[in-house]
C-alpha cells in the first residue's frame, strides 16, 4: 500500500486532497500544515512508518515547500516528492524541480490522474514531460544554469542511454523501462547511474531538466 505525507496550509484542501487520495487506494498516513512540520514527520517516520511520496503545495506562509524541498536536499533525503500548485508562478516550479522535486501536477486532477501520479513516484518514477506546458518549458530553455552546472555533450551518451533518458522524462519506472526495452532492472539503473555521471546530475529529475534544456530528448 502506498503511503503519502500531505504538506499544504489549507485544512480544507487537505480534506479533499485525502478523500481523492483515499478514493484512489492511496493511504495518508500524516499531514502537516508548513515544511516545518512536514520536516519534522519525516525526521521521525522510519521503517513502516516511513512514507512513499510527500505530497508538496508550493506556497504557504514561513516555511513553504521550496524551503522544505531544500532542506531535504541538504540532509541527502531522497523522498519521493510531488509538487501539487496552482501553477501561477513558472520561475517557482522550476526552481522546486531543481530543488528534488520529482514532479508536479495541478490541484484540479482527477481521482485516477493523482493516485497514477503518486504510484509513480513511489515506484521510482518522475512526472515532468506528460505535465509539462510550453510556458515552463520555455523557462526550463531560458533560465540560467545553476552553479557549477555542465553543458551536455549529446555524443557522451549512447544510443542506449538516450532511449533510457526519454523514458526517465516520460515518467517511468526503472523497473517499467527494463520491461519496455527488455533488459533487466540492475541494467537500467547502470545505464541511469551513467547517465547521470556523463551529465553532471544529482539525481534523476536534474537530468531530464538538463536533458530539455539541451535539446536531448527530441
Amino acid at each position: 500500500m502506498t503511503r503519502v505525507i500531505l504538506v499544504d496550509d489549507q485544512t480544507l484542501v487537505r480534506q479533499g486532497i485525502r478523500t481523492l487520495l483515499e478514493i484512489g487506494g492511496i493511504t495518508v498516513v500524516a499531514e502537516a500544515g508548513d515544511g516545518a512540520q512536514a520536516l519534522t514527520i519525516l525526521e521521525e517516520a522510519s521503517g513502516p512508518e516511513a512514507p512513499d511520496v510527500v505530497l508538496l503545495d508550493l506556497r504557504m506562509p514561513r516555511y513553504d515547500g521550496l524551503w522544505l524541498l531544500r532542506k531535504l536536499q541538504d540532509a541527502g533525503r531522497e523522498v519521493p516528492v510531488l509538487v501539487l500548485t496552482t501553477f501561477d508562478d513558472d520561475a517557482l516550479v522550476l526552481e522546486a524541480l531543481r530543488a528534488g522535486a520529482r514532479g508536479y501536477m495541478l490541484k484540479d486532477v482527477t481521482v485516477e490522474q493523482l493516485a497514477e501520479a503518486v504510484r509513480a513516484l513511489a515506484d521510482g518514477g518522475t512526472l515532468i514531460a506528460p505535465s509539462i506546458t510550453d510556458r515552463l518549458l520555455r523557462a526550463i530553455k531560458a533560465a540560467p544554469e545553476p552553479a557549477g552546472s555542465q553543458g551536455v555533450v549529446v555524443d557522451q551518451l549512447t544510443e542506449r542511454e538516450l532511449e533510457v533518458l526519454r523514458l526517465m522524462a516520460e515518467g517511468y519506472s526503472n523497473r517499467q523501462i527494463a520491461q519496455l526495452i527488455h533488459l533487466a532492472e540492475g541494467t537500467v539503473k547502470n545505464h541511469i547511474s551513467s547517465i547521470l555521471t556523463k551529465m553532471g546530475a544529482r539525481d534523476r529529475t536534474n537530468a531530464v531538466l538538463r536533458a530539455i534544456r539541451e535539446g536531448l530528448l527530441g
